[in-house]
């Protein structure tokens, strides 16, 4: 089985933003990444704004045909969309509001009454669950605690430390998804993965579900055109 490659639009969004206009069009976007393969969509909107708006989320609702995985930390506003809207997926990242980027996993075990909670109500709705989480044994044994579904790896380590020894790179992360494949739990994974470093990543993660790429995508996206870039991505996946 082939790991799935949900694309994070997010980006698509900043840079409509920028101009204030409908430029780029994000709902044709989307539409096009379905249509070039992808096999997701996913957005975080955030408290400000910068890039994924409240309405877009709804709007998307409404046209996306393949997985749709809202990412986020659990306000209450938060939380009031994910159960108006009812994604296939909701994607915990522990985010402060003022943060630029995801840059940590959850604390599985100092949270793990609040993640339980979470994690039940989203059930009730039918949604599917992953919790952000480090490569550490420790906090994916614990997500298992939570009753989640699955875990997504937070991969900036990885992404960073792949140039210089990947072997050495990818060792917690193998550690983590050995873990996570013994508690029951799925496993995706984001951030910071690329073309340069996505096959070797897909490779060594056993039972890999599914990789969330925004970023980078975007970014060769530029040179190489949406639909080839898509063509790329879902190509390191095989």
């Amino acid at each position: 089985m082939n790991t799935r490659l949900s694309v994070n639009v997010n980006k698509i969004a900043t840079l409509r933003n920028a101009r204030g206009g409908n430029m780029p069009n994000l709902i044709q976007v989307v539409k096009d990444c379905e249509k070039f393969g992808a096999q997701g969509i996913t957005v975080h909107p955030r408290p400000d704004e910068r890039h994924i708006r409240y309405s877009d989320v709804y709007d998307l609702k409404k046209i996306v045909t393949t997985e749709f995985n809202i990412e986020g930390y659990p306000s209450d506003r938060y939380n009031e969309l994910i159960h108006e809207i009812k994604p296939t997926q909701v994607t915990l990242v522990p985010d402060a509001p003022n943060v630029l980027t995801s840059n940590a996993g959850w604390d599985t075990i100092k949270h793990q009454d609040f993640l339980t909670k979470l994690i039940a109500n989203y059930h009730k709705d039918g949604i599917r669950t992953s919790i952000f989480v480090d490569a550490n044994v420790e906090m994916v044994k614990n997500a298992a605690k939570t009753g989640t579904d699955r875990i997504e790896l937070y991969t900036e380590s990885y992404a960073r430390n792949y140039p210089d020894n990947p072997e050495a790179a990818i060792r917690d992360f193998v550690l983590a998804a050995e873990e996570a494949n013994r508690q029951g739990l799925g496993i995706n994974a984001g951030h910071d993965l690329s073309l340069t470093n996505l096959k070797y990543f897909a490779q060594h993660i056993p039972n890999l579900l599914e990789v969330s790429i925004g970023h980078a995508l975007i970014c060769d996206a530029i040179y190489l055109g949406l639909q080839t870039t898509i063509e790329q991505y879902l190509n390191q996946l095989k």
